[in-house]
């Protein structure tokens, strides 16, 4: 049996280093090298039962966790982060969401044997009207209809897709998104962002997922995915439908009760009513101006508190 993989993936889970791993042994009496630690993640050798059992306390885990042989085989597509995320915080939220991934799968096949997946079609698009489109049709396959989304991750669950939410408090990553072995949508979620930020993560993902961008300049693909999230959430008929089809102005306590309403921050309703045509490029510059003056830019006046907690796992 090969359980390297396993020893590897229990350690970056713990947000431990190789190094790490070995003085952490060393304070239990268990002497083992650094090589002695990487050969065992190469299968280069068996570990003893003994040693299974130091590392399991060392990584959090038990024995047992290094002969479970389950194959998540995640094709990752995306990770929305910030530069300021170390290489191996990124490894260890890919990890943490694998081995996730891993037991939603092994519990689904187990207990729905005959189930199959049925991928939903990625749309071409180029131009943001296609955007529009796709954000539509989404919304259609999953029907959805144009009414607010209570819950994107419910949406996200009820699809069969897989909602992986990991805490990272640091605030450096919003999200993580690609397709299980299966055409399962699996999509990573940082639960430490309040629940407006989340929604519009969860759903700017669904944007790289069932967006084909393969003939999108690369520096366009995260601003195409935006207004994806923006669309999905509230479509262009719901916008005009809100505040009407043209607007000379905006009122702040107009935007604050949208928000609460469909969940979509009050700056991405400022966003979403430019994109839309509803108010001049010039009238959102003056609105961001007037959030910048009152110090909303981070923290907007009004909490929007939502449903963004994934179940079906759990269930």
């Amino acid at each position: 049996m090969k359980i390297g993989k396993r020893i590897r993936q229990a350690r970056v889970a713990a947000g431990m280093s190789q190094d790490e791993a070995v003085s952490a042994l060393a304070q239990r009496g268990v002497k083992l090298s650094k090589g002695g630690l990487s050969k065992y993640e190469r299968d280069g050798s068996f570990p003893k039962q003994t040693l299974l059992c130091e590392l399991a306390a060392v990584f959090g885990v038990t024995a047992n966790y290094f002969l479970e042989q389950h194959e998540s085989n995640v094709q990752w597509l995306a990770f929305r982060k910030s530069d300021g995320l170390t290489r191996a915080a990124a490894e260890r939220i890919k990890t943490l969401a694998e081995a996730h991934v891993e037991s939603f799968m092994m519990l689904r096949h187990a207990l729905e044997p005959h189930r199959k997946c049925s991928r939903t079609v990625a749309w071409k698009v180029t131009t943001p009207e296609e955007v529009e489109v796709a954000a539509d049709g989404l919304r259609a396959a999953w029907q959805l209809g144009s009414q607010p989304i209570e819950s994107v991750t419910a949406s996200i669950e009820d699809a069969g897709g897989i909602v992986v939410e990991i805490r990272d408090d640091s605030v450096l990553f919003d999200g993580l998104s690609g397709w299980g072995p299966d055409g399962t949508p699996i999509v990573v979620a940082n639960a430490s962002v309040p629940d407006d930020r989340r929604r519009f993560s969860l759903a700017h993902e669904l944007g790289h997922l069932y967006m084909d961008l393969s003939d999108v300049a690369p520096n366009l693909e995260e601003r195409l995915a935006h207004r994806f999230a923006a669309a999905f959430l509230v479509p262009a008929s719901r916008v005009k439908q809100e505040i009407g089809e043209t607007r000379r102005h905006l009122d702040l306590r107009e935007l604050a009760s949208l928000k609460l309403k469909y969940g979509l921050s009050m700056q991405a309703w400022i966003f979403r009513a430019a994109d839309v045509g509803v108010i001049q490029q010039a009238h959102a510059r003056t609105l961001f101006s007037a959030f910048g003056a009152k110090g909303w830019k981070k923290v907007e006046p009004v909490a929007f508190i939502g449903r963004e907690r994934a179940s079906r796992l759990r269930q």
